[in-house]
């Protein structure tokens, strides 16, 4: 059957890490014929979302130019594939909600992995805050005078993370004492424009943050992301270490809690972020951790996330 990925430009993609990539191997690998194309490339032709994409060819090889090779564009409507991958990175802007809008439209007629519906409610930030009884204190505000409130209650210092942020970008430690707080305030706020997300320091954060990665709820694998020395950040691509690790009998405990929601809302790959016994993220509009888990536990973790998507695209009446 023909699988779409919706991805970023495929010349940045970073293929040691990518689970796009990853997946796009593992779909060559079963048979199915690939398919890429870009958010832009979205559209709809009445009640018909289509997408106009390329044919695409994807080898184990390094870099992207020799990995992927593309055919002439063809604009299709997404019930034409078994399954369409909704990989482009965030941040979950007007042109990503205007996607999730096209996307609805393929809803019942082709796999969307994820549903778009379950991507537009599940901000990757804030929807940790329905699971109090697993997240350390946080608070979300514009204010920098309740975030200085907030620093004066946690004497370890907070975290400061953007709501719309991904990839570990705009992330601030703040400590009391520390004489940049009140500009650090100033810029995660955008002098009160926007929100920012504050939670309470976890010093295990220094020994990593570890990706638990979910296929239809069900964990296949996880890797501690182990930031390097000076760095406040676990995230592989500004220098983090990935180490293997197994599930704690907290980690199973959350998993237990978080998987029947995502799955009411669609999320077939779902990535969920734990420092120490605390979940700090629920990942689904591109998370990442497949290439990393099948590395350090010797395993294919694409091999479930395909079969998942396979079963499902059976169900719709695809065959192959």
């Amino acid at each position: 059957m023909k699988i779409l990925f919706i991805v970023d430009e495929l010349s940045k993609l970073d293929l040691g890490g990518d689970t796009s990539y990853a997946l796009m191997l593992e779909s060559a690998a079963r048979g199915h014929e690939l398919w890429t194309c870009q958010v832009g490339h979205l559209g709809l032709e009445g009640n018909d979302a289509v997408a106009t994409a390329l044919k695409t060819t994807a080898v184990v090889a390094a870099p992207p130019a020799q990995a992927f090779t593309c055919g002439a564009s063809q604009t299709l409507s997404l019930s034409s594939f078994g399954a369409v991958f909704m990989r482009a990175d965030p941040p979950l802007n007007v042109e990503y909600l205007h996607a999730t809008w096209i996307l609805d439209h393929g809803r019942g007629k082709t796999v969307l992995v994820n549903d778009p519906r379950g991507l537009r409610e599940h901000n990757e930030h804030l929807s940790i805050l329905a699971f109090q009884e697993f997240i350390p204190p946080t608070i979300v505000t514009r204010s920098a005078a309740r975030l200085e409130a907030f620093l004066a209650e946690h004497d370890r210092g907070i975290i400061l993370k953007p709501v719309d942020g991904f990839g570990g970008m705009g992330i601030f430690l703040v400590q009391e004492g520390d004489p940049n707080t009140s500009s650090i305030f100033e810029t995660s706020t955008q002098g009160g424009q926007i929100w920012t997300m504050a939670q309470s320091y976890l010093p295990a954060a220094r020994l990593g943050d570890k990706r638990i990665v979910l296929v239809e709820g069900e964990p296949i694998g996880a890797v501690m992301r182990v930031p390097p020395e000076g760095e406040a950040r676990g995230n592989l691509h500004v220098g983090g270490r990935a180490d293997k690790t197994d599930l704690t009998e907290r980690e199973v405990e959350i998993i237990a809690a978080v998987s029947p929601v995502m799955k009411e809302y669609g999320q077939i790959l779902v990535g969920l972020d734990v420092i120490g016994d605390m979940l700090t993220e629920i990942n689904i509009t591109s998370p990442t951790g497949i290439r990393h888990i099948s590395q350090l536990d010797g395993i294919n973790a694409a091999t479930p996330v395909l079969e998942c998507v396979e079963e499902k695209a059976m169900a719709l009446g695809f065959t192959g």
